[in-house]
C-alpha cells in the first residue's frame, strides 16, 4: 500500500494467494513520484526492488 504523509491510502495492490509480497511492490514502486520514507519488512527483500530504491534516492535507514 502506498499512502501519504498522514498514513491515508493513496494505492493498493492486492495479491492472491501465497506469493510473495514483493511481487505488489513492482507496479506501486513503479507509479511512485516523490517519496520521502519507505516502510517495508523482510518479505521486499529483493535485488530488483533495493536498486529501484536507490534510483529513486531511497536509502536504507540505520537503526539507533
Amino acid at each position: 500500500m502506498v499512502t501519504g504523509a498522514v498514513g491515508r491510502p493513496i494505492r493498493m495492490f492486492l495479491s492472491a494467494g501465497q506469493p510473495s509480497d514483493y511481487i505488489g511492490a513492482r507496479p506501486l514502486v513503479s507509479s511512485l513520484t516523490k517519496v520521502r520514507h519507505l516502510l517495508a519488512d523482510r518479505g521486499y527483500d529483493a535485488d530488483w526492488l533495493r536498486e529501484a530504491l536507490v534510483d529513486m534516492g531511497i536509502t536504507r535507514a540505520t537503526r539507533s
